[in-house]
């Protein structure tokens, strides 16, 4: 599609969402957890983009190669009392169309991303991958993440919060 310095990277549009979804759905994991419909896009991710807009310090990043969507991230800026009141910046659904991939749009979303937060005055960049996907961490490792903590996490439904413990 496009030679590696070709990849830009910009915020992404509520017209991007289709891409954005198909991108996340991609892969096993995300196979069981998006819902892609035909020609348009699931209202609730239409609600969740609008919510992050109105969130300072919340965005959607898409990587762009010949203007075709060929990658995504969302970066959310954290200030924090803990660390001496040090800003952190999450990172959040890292994808990469399987055609690019080892093209460099991950490393070039992870670059910007990494500028921003800092710009932004963050000590600290975080991000979790799935156990099951050993060359995510391997990629994360050699843009100098370190697998310093064990990462936890418990779904919850509004509906159904068991509020004894």
């Amino acid at each position: 599609m496009a030679a590696d310095d070709d990849i830009l990277v910009r915020e992404a549009t509520e017209a991007d969402l289709q891409a954005v979804v198909a991108l996340l759905a991609d892969d096993a994991l995300g196979a069981g957890r998006e819902r892609v419909i035909p020609d348009g896009v699931a209202p609730e991710y239409i609600a969740a983009f609008q919510a992050m807009r109105q969130q300072a310090g919340n965005v959607l990043l898409v990587a762009t190669a010949a203007d075709h969507i060929v990658g995504c991230l969302q970066l959310v800026i954290i200030p924090g009392v803990s660390r001496a009141g040090a800003t952190r910046a999450q990172i959040e659904g890292v994808r990469v169309l399987r055609s690019m991939r080892g093209r460099s749009v991950g490393r070039t979303l992870i670059q910007d991303a990494l500028r921003r937060a800092q710009d932004a005055g963050c000590r600290l960049v975080q991000l979790t991958t799935d156990k099951s996907r050993p060359e995510a961490a391997r990629f994360y490792s050699n843009l100098g993440f370190e697998p310093s903590h064990v990462g936890m996490k418990r779904t919850v439904s509004p509906e159904r919060i068991d509020r004894s413990n």
